[in-house]
């Protein structure tokens, strides 16, 4: 007699299986007054919560159309072997059974039945279970990729005041760990169709000899199924509390095993309490995590006794109704296998619905996440950017405040930069100093007031074209883990192949001969992050930052701390530049060196948000106002 077919359907479709994956720790430290609160979602909010499942289909079929079409052929086309299978087997045991009860000669077509059923249990449900593991690691792939590109899309659309939100990183995490990590419910969904095409069949056999059977099936697994689906969103629930928590965690991993916090490490002897506050949250997040397990297990223990009795009680009636003449042999044995089948494919499909809806939870920041809208953008019809600019900026009683926040970073501060002018800011730190930079380069919008380029309000220009003509250096410029022509040419990327720009622009900046002195010159890769790069003095770096600004050769230049961390030889020598860098441009200066500072037509004075006073060193000297006595001080440590 042949291996039961549906103990072999039962093997495969075990191993084609995937269970939920671990939730990921997200990396980043949270701040201690930021909170999140842990949803206790209602059964309503749960169905409620498979909506999010059509959008997330929708991108995965963007990803792969031609791949999801035939993973589902094939999951078809395996969910209906069993039936054909077994009703192949039924005849095949009728046929011995009638050849070994009488003595009478096999039927002229028996050996085609065997080869027949061998071909559909060994050869075809093979072949199709294969090409849909196949199927499943090009789809996995084609979408992680493809998920992944539109979350980096889609952040680069994003306002800066978003990135500065505490809670958006724990929001762009989970989108981000949710869209690589959601592949189980894509392979759910393709199991969950395969699933029902073999229950629905093998129910159509169940219910010729009774459908009673069927009903039993059913009944005793609905209590699992709610069992299961409510410890799902439990551990949603817990998860979504326990955020914080993991992420200060990976912050506490990035601290103790970093290059930047390695001396500091060591000369303050943080090692142990970096070490005994990862295991305190580690613990703790143990702790809660054991104690939903073992709820799980005792009470799903229960659930999956009760199925038990529903199966072998509908097995017994089988055997009871054989014994008593009522089926054939070939049938019992059909019997057997459609409840074996039915009973095993009720449960999956309840436990897979509900792995899906546990994951149609998870996957609430990913699709929250793309509908976040920048609030600074283009509008319709937008203005392209003044080529050249004839009047410069102007700004009119401008006021800015963060987003959540009361207090104002600016207040009604006004003021013009005509083309040519060079204006420096200078005043203590948190003056707002690096916010008029933000807002006159349009990554902040004002709360109040209005800027002005060339007589026309800022947010009418359309955005991208406006920066085309902007070129800045922050303070906290990027150091990029690329190569060195490919540093110089973040500050015009269209412009790396040109190496006749890249080398100006590394000459002027004083950059040409530190990259002269790495091993690959223009190629080397700069940073510590990959094989063979070399990484650079923060001076050095700067002078790689300031080539991006010469390259970028655009109307209006904005330094902040350009020279912060050069020493006072280097310092003297790129603003002996200064003049030629700012050649017939509007420059923006910010630097808490009077020596620099001085050297701009004009200078703002910032206190408390406002302009407290303004104009040249000189001038502003003979006043002895506020800029007068900040020179003084720094003077002064230098006699």
């Amino acid at each position: 007699m042949c291996v039961p077919y549906w103990q072999v359907m039962e093997a495969a479709s075990t191993d084609s299986q995937t269970g939920p994956l671990p939730a990921e720790a997200f990396p980043a430290q949270v701040p201690p007054e930021s909170k999140v609160q842990d949803p206790t979602p209602r059964w309503r909010e749960r169905v409620a919560a498979l909506k999010n499942m059509p959008p997330v289909l929708r991108m995965v079929w963007e990803a792969a159309p031609n791949v999801i079409l035939a993973s589902l052929t094939c999951r078809v086309l395996v969910a209906l072997i069993p039936l054909a299978a077994l009703a192949v087997t039924r005849v095949i045991v009728n046929d011995i059974v009638e050849y070994r009860q009488h003595q009478t000669a096999l039927p002229h077509n028996f050996w085609y039945l065997v080869g027949l059923e061998f071909a559909l249990a060994g050869l075809l449900a093979g072949v199709l279970i294969r090409l849909v593991a196949y199927s499943e690691i090009v789809l996995a792939d084609r979408y992680s990729k493809h998920i992944s590109t539109k979350i980096m899309e889609h952040a680069s659309k994003l306002d800066l005041t978003t990135f500065e939100d505490p809670l958006f990183y724990d929001k762009m995490e989970r989108a981000r760990v949710q869209g690589t990590d959601r592949l189980v419910m894509i392979q759910s969904t393709g199991m969950l169709i395969q699933q029902l095409v073999t229950t629905i069949s093998m129910a159509g056999g169940i219910i010729f000899l009774s459908p009673w059977i069927l009903a039993v099936l059913v009944v005793c697994v609905i209590p699992a199924f709610m069992g299961e689906t409510h410890f799902a969103f439990m551990g949603y629930s817990l998860n979504f509390k326990q955020t914080p928590a993991k992420r200060e965690m990976d912050y506490l991993r990035i601290v103790g095993g970093s290059k930047e916090s390695a001396k500091e490490l060591k000369l303050f002897g943080l090692a142990n309490y970096l070490v005994n506050r990862y295991s305190k949250l580690s613990n703790g997040l143990h702790a809660e995590n054991v104690a939903l397990a073992k709820k799980r297990l005792i009470i799903g223990t229960l659930f999956t006794t009760l199925s038990a009795l529903g199966y072998y009680g509908s097995y017994a009636f089988v055997i009871y109704k054989t014994v008593m003449g009522s089926l054939d042999i070939g049938t019992f044995y059909f019997m057997v296998g459609a409840i074996a089948l039915a009973s095993s494919n009720i449960q999956s499909v309840f436990t897979t619905f509900s792995t899906i809806a546990d994951q149609a939870m998870f996957i609430t920041d990913l699709l929250d996440f793309f509908n976040l809208k920048p609030r600074v953008f283009s509008k319709p019809n937008a203005l392209p950017a003044p080529r050249p600019i004839r009047l410069g900026f102007e700004f009119q009683n401008v006021s800015f405040s963060y987003p959540g926040q009361t207090r104002q970073v600016l207040s009604n501060v006004s003021f013009r930069l005509q083309p040519t002018e060079r204006i420096a800011l200078v005043g203590e730190n948190g003056q707002g100093k690096t916010t008029i930079v933000k807002l006159l380069t349009r990554l902040y919008d004002p709360t109040g007031g209005r800027i002005l380029l060339d007589g026309v309000d800022l947010r009418d220009y359309e955005l991208e074209d406006l920066w085309k003509e902007i070129g800045v250096i922050f303070q906290d410029f990027v150091r990029y883990d690329m190569t060195a022509t490919e540093n110089i040419a973040i500050g015009r990327i269209e412009e790396q192949d040109n190496m006749f720009r890249v080398r100006s622009a590394a000459q002027k900046s004083l950059a040409e001969g530190v990259i002269r002195k790495l091993p690959n010159g223009y190629n080397q890769i700069l940073g510590r992050r990959f094989e063979g790069g070399t990484d650079l003095s923060g001076g050095e770096w700067q002078k790689i930052a300031l080539a991006r600004a010469y390259l970028r050769d655009a109307q209006v230049l904005v330094l902040d701390e350009p020279t912060a961390a050069l020493d006072a030889r280097s310092e003297h020598e790129v603003f002996e530049r200064f003049a030629e860098l700012t050649k017939g441009k509007m420059a923006l200066l910010i630097s808490h060196r009077f020596s620099t500072v001085k050297m701009a037509d004009r200078i703002l004075v910032l206190e408390g948000g406002r302009i407290a006073e303004q104009g040249p060193h000189d001038e502003l000297l003979l006043n002895k106002g506020r800029y007068a006595e900040m020179f003084e001080l720094q003077a002064a440590s230098y006699r």
